[in-house]
């Protein structure tokens, strides 16, 4: 079970947004480009998200260029977990690999603030703010398998391989 707190953001927010390339440089040193996540869409958003929060969005997250430095750094800035109604294909193909959680939810009734308990498994949403429960699509077991082990790279090194089940 995962539990934080919302910072809702809208559609279409592209890599672009989520790693500026401003910041291109620092793309060796992931955990000072992730003090940079999100701030053209939020510029307060890096600084004053905790550990175990998430970012809640519309259509089409993750949208743009194929920055694996995207998924990477919301991981490492403490975001528990990604929902949105879409996800761009890319962006959730890296997200899962580099270890973080995404979930596919009707977002409309989260807002910013409102706190959750989100069970990946079940597709589960607890807004514990609004006493109310919203379906998702529960991940498959082998995308938990690899979120688990802390992504696909530390997954195979644990099995040797890549294990479906």
């Amino acid at each position: 079970m995962l539990t934080g707190k919302v910072w809702k953001f809208g559609d279409s927010i592209s890599t672009d947004l989520i790693c500026p390339g401003r910041y291109f440089h620092l793309r060796s040193n992931l955990p000072e480009l992730a003090k940079h996540v999100l701030e053209d869409a939020d510029p307060e958003f890096a600084s004053k998200m905790a550990q175990g929060d998430f970012v809640v969005a519309g259509n089409n997250f993750g949208l743009g260029s194929s920055r694996e430095h995207a998924p990477t750094i919301i991981k490492l800035a403490g975001v528990s977990a990604v929902l949105a109604k879409s996800f761009a294909r890319i962006f959730y193909r890296n997200a899962i690999n580099v270890g973080l959680p995404l979930v596919e939810c009707d977002t409309d009734e989260i807002d910013q603030g409102d706190e959750l308990d989100v069970d990946l498994a079940q597709g589960v949403i607890r807004d514990k703010t609004k006493k109310i429960e919203l379906k998702a699509r529960p991940l498959p077991q082998a995308m938990l398998n690899i979120l688990n082990d802390g992504g696909l790279v530390a997954h195979i090194e644990k099995h040797g391989d890549f294990k479906l089940d």
